[in-house]
């Protein structure tokens, strides 16, 4: 089903993005953001990287094979979708509809592209937030901290955060995540504001005045 025929007819809810660099910390914030949210639910992004020790299909990501991606998005079943490190990466639209429908929030987790194209799509549901670490020496030592990644991987890393940093004006907040807790608590009042703006309540003021 194509977004467009049904996304000014239904009940919607925020499109709520969390962004930023590899290491920066923004997968851990928004697990703890989705613990507290009850109206939250996580996007489930199709990729086509391999599953990572733990990772469970279907929880983590939908892993598919590039055949099966690409046959995806020609057939615009993706709100967005991105390359990233090589592996393609993508947010269903059934996804979207389906929280819509059980009155639900949804939360992404997704690097710049995603986002710029759901804000594209979305302009009034979809809000978004990149995370920064202090400095690009802090995000180098947490990288090195992780003991997974070889000094090039690391060095492809940094070059991309950088990139990924200099696209700060397609995002609505910027939070920086030196102490976590702080960042969490701005987060969390970000994502609780998003959930009062005007566009939310415009079917709700129709019917309270009668309309």
């Amino acid at each position: 089903m194509a977004v467009k025929s049904v996304k000014d007819t239904m009940k919607k809810g925020v499109l709520f993005i969390v962004c930023g660099p590899s290491g920066v910390g923004k997968t851990t914030l928004a697990q703890h953001l989705l613990e507290s949210c009850d109206r939250l639910t996580p996007s489930v992004s199709y990729t086509t990287r391999a599953p990572r020790k733990g990772e469970v299909d279907g929880v983590d990501y939908h892993f598919v094979d590039e055949d099966a991606f690409v046959e995806m998005r020609d057939r615009d079943q993706f709100a967005e979708w991105a390359r990233v490190h090589g592996n393609f990466y993508g947010t269903p639209v059934a996804g979207i509809l389906q929280a819509w429908k059980d009155d639900r929030d949804v939360l992404f987790d997704i690097d710049y592209q995603g986002a710029s194209q759901l804000q594209e799509r979305f302009p009034e549901d979809a809000r978004s937030v990149l995370v920064i670490p202090p400095s690009i020496q802090v995000l180098e030592k947490r990288l090195r901290g992780r003991a997974t990644d070889a000094d090039a991987v690391i060095a492809q890393r940094l070059d991309a955060a950088r990139h990924e940093l200099a696209q700060f004006e397609l995002y609505d907040y910027i939070i920086e995540n030196d102490d976590f807790d702080v960042a969490l608590q701005r987060l969390t009042a970000i994502y609780q504001a998003c959930t009062q703006q005007m566009p939310l309540f415009r079917n709700r003021m129709m019917e309270l005045l009668g309309e």
